[in-house]
């Protein structure tokens, strides 16, 4: 069994900055992608950002794009989310993921379905 479990999230003021982190413990797994992914109150769930955990190619939605940093320590087994510059719009429940198999088709990256594992989420308030 895989579990991964977040940490991180927290109240913070517009402007401010954050670091999310993602542990991934049980057995042993190897895997193609982590990535990280949000949901706000009555919405749906939206992709933020991939990591392949092989050669650290590195994947952004638009709206993060230069604020968030995606980074992974393949010693510690763990994914990071870096959020600078925060916005009361980035408030959500963050959820860590981990995608065993590769995929090549059209932005694989942001696909919740193709995630394999996933966290119990952690949540990010961000105050005007």
């Amino acid at each position: 069994q895989v579990q991964l479990v977040e940490s991180g999230g927290g109240l913070v003021q517009a402007g401010g900055s954050l670091r999310l982190s993602c542990a991934a413990s049980g057995r042993t797994f190897s895997r193609d992608a982590m990535g990280w992914f949000r949901q706000a109150p009555g919405k749906e769930r939206e992709f933020v950002a991939a990591i392949r955990w092989s050669g650290g190619s590195t994947y952004y939605a638009d709206s993060v794009k230069g604020r968030f940093t995606i980074s992974r320590d393949n010693a510690k087994n763990t994914v990071y989310l870096q959020m600078n510059s925060l916005k009361p719009e980035d408030t959500a429940v963050y959820y860590c993921a981990a995608k065993i198999l590769p995929d090549y088709g059209s932005s694989w990256w942001s696909i919740g379905g193709l995630y394999d594992y996933w966290g119990q989420g952690t949540q990010v308030t961000v105050s005007s």
